[in-house]
């Protein structure tokens, strides 16, 4: 094979290269295209129960620092931190154990209680907010599975709906006049992340 494409005049040279240039960059624009796609579905599904909602946000931590949150969402209930996470496989996590571990066929890993870092980023936001409640949650897209049981404030992506429904139009106003002047302070406190840059997204 290589010897036949040696023998190959320049010109043809040329078009194969080319044409394999052509497949590996039609190949990307396919792998870019759907990304992006399952991330705009991904964050549509998050923020449905939002009346207003804040994506890959930098939140001050009130010491020279901060907290990236992927979601801060402005509910009926008040604001709604969501931290989510994509991973592939089981999942064995529990309130009082430091590291959670994943384990898909013969990959394992582990990671960080997840728990704790919500807590920071919620009295983050808490302290930009005012008076507004501010609750939390770890959310977990379909691709992982709990089979002993979800940990406290833990989700996955199809139980987020019914736990916070998407809001009625009838009560968004009620919701901007009760919780606007707490939503503004936390609007105008944060930053946008770039950590969103270089983290996977998967299909909700």
């Amino acid at each position: 094979m290589t010897a036949l494409l040696s023998g190959l005049p320049p010109l043809t040279w040329a078009l194969v290269v080319c044409a394999v240039a052509l497949g590996w960059g039609l190949s990307w624009l396919v792998r870019w295209y759907r990304q992006r796609r399952a991330r705009k579905a991904l964050i549509a599904s998050i923020t449905a129960a939002a009346v207003d909602s804040l994506v890959d946000v930098l939140v001050p931590d009130g010491m020279g620092s901060s907290f990236h949150c992927d979601f801060v969402l402005l509910t009926p209930r008040g604001i709604v931190v969501i931290d989510l996470r994509d991973v592939s496989g089981n999942v064995f996590g529990g309130d009082q154990m430091d590291e959670w571990t994943v384990m898909d066929g013969a990959h394992r890993f582990t990671f960080v209680n997840p728990q704790g870092a919500l807590y920071d980023r919620i009295a983050a936001v808490k302290a930009l907010s005012g008076e507004i409640p501010v609750e939390g949650r770890v959310v977990f897209t379909r691709r992982a599975k709990f089979p002993k049981g979800l940990p406290k404030w833990t989700l996955m992506m199809e139980s987020l709906r019914s736990e916070f429904p998407p809001t009625e139009p009838a009560v968004v106003s009620g919701v901007t006049e009760r919780f606007g002047e707490g939503w503004q302070s936390v609007k105008r406190s944060v930053a946008p992340s770039s950590r969103a840059q270089v983290r996977p997204i998967a299909t909700p």
